[in-house]
């Protein structure tokens, strides 16, 4: 007599991978893996369940109601895999691995790049995967294992702690400000031209802040991305809105109205409970909170005391 087949713990992080991304191809990449052996896991499962866990379509993959079931289960596995490895592994045996790590631009760019040569030094057996992408990363769909974010999570299962308070103040360049009308009070900025964020697509509150300096400002230029913001500033274009970690790195760039116009905002560190213990992500975590905790007066003004107000008055 045959033995039935069997599915494995391999096949379940297949379909998974499939199942929140909806692509062969793009679940092979993340499995380092092929398309054709994605595709015969995949099939492999549903012939061992008997039972139709996709419909296939010239799209890619989508669950079935059976197979949005299954994904409940296979995650629920997939989470006590991760508390498994966390017991039995110990010491620098544990911090093996790769990490993904969704994080703002700001932030990645200006503070976390600086310090991956710690990191590396210290980790030696940990791989990173640093996204920069203008959206949140879904922690439910494991899209990312960690996100630095600018808005503390409301609900979900999720784990948050606060890295840092940031502050940001209006700057232009020098060579702007030397040609441009004279600056002495927020009604003055009104006949300025601004550089902003796009405001439709700002993907976090903590970034709609112009509102915040003045309710009638309207941005000249509009940019998804920091950097661009940065440079626009930096080449002449206007006045921009800033973080004081980054901005403050540029010697042509001026503070305009610093002791009337402080905005804070903060940088949460958040990842799905049930990662929080796993050696790799507590390793990560562990980290920026030291790093960040060390840097403090990076991400402070010199004037500006940590215990001070969490946003300027607006003035309407």
């Amino acid at each position: 007599m045959n033995n039935p087949p069997q599915f494995t713990w391999d096949d379940l992080q297949f379909f998974l991978a499939v199942a929140r991304t909806g692509q062969l191809s793009t679940a092979a990449r993340q499995l380092r893996s092929s398309h054709a052996t994605v595709s015969r896991r995949i099939d492999r499962l549903e012939f061992t369940l008997k039972v139709k866990l996709f419909e296939r379509n010239p799209r890619g993959y989508v669950l079935t109601a059976m197979g949005t079931r299954f994904v409940e289960t296979a995650e629920k596995m997939e989470q006590e895999t991760e508390r498994l490895r966390a017991d039995l592994a110990d010491g620098s045996m544990a911090q093996r691995g790769l990490v993904r790590l969704s994080a703002p631009e700001g932030f990645a760019n200006f503070f976390f790049a600086t310090v991956l040569h710690r990191f590396a030094a210290q980790h030696p057996h940990l791989s990173l995967e640093l996204v920069t992408i203008q959206q949140i990363m879904s922690l439910s769909r494991k899209e990312a294992d960690l996100s630095v974010v600018l808005d503390e999570p409301k609900g979900g299962p999720y784990f948050a702690e606060k890295l840092t308070d940031y502050h940001l103040q209006i700057y232009g360049s020098r060579d702007y400000l030397a040609k441009a009308p004279d600056i002495t009070c927020r009604d003055d900025l009104l006949e300025h031209p601004f550089v902003s964020y796009i405001e439709e697509m700002i993907f976090a509150p903590g970034l709609d802040y112009l509102s915040d300096v003045h309710p009638r400002i309207k941005p000249q230029f509009q940019s998804s991305s920091i950097f661009a913001q940065l440079t626009a500033t930096r080449n002449g274009l206007g006045l921009c809105i800033l973080p004081y970690f980054f901005a403050s790195r540029y010697p042509e760039l001026v503070r305009v109205l610093p002791a009337e116009i402080d905005l804070k905002r903060q940088y949460w560190i958040t990842c799905h409970r049930d990662l929080k213990q796993a050696p790799r992500v507590r390793a990560v975590i562990d980290f920026l909170r030291t790093a960040v905790r060390g840097e403090d007066a990076r991400f402070v003004p010199p004037y500006v005391t940590p215990a001070g107000p969490a946003r300027s008055d607006a003035e309407t």
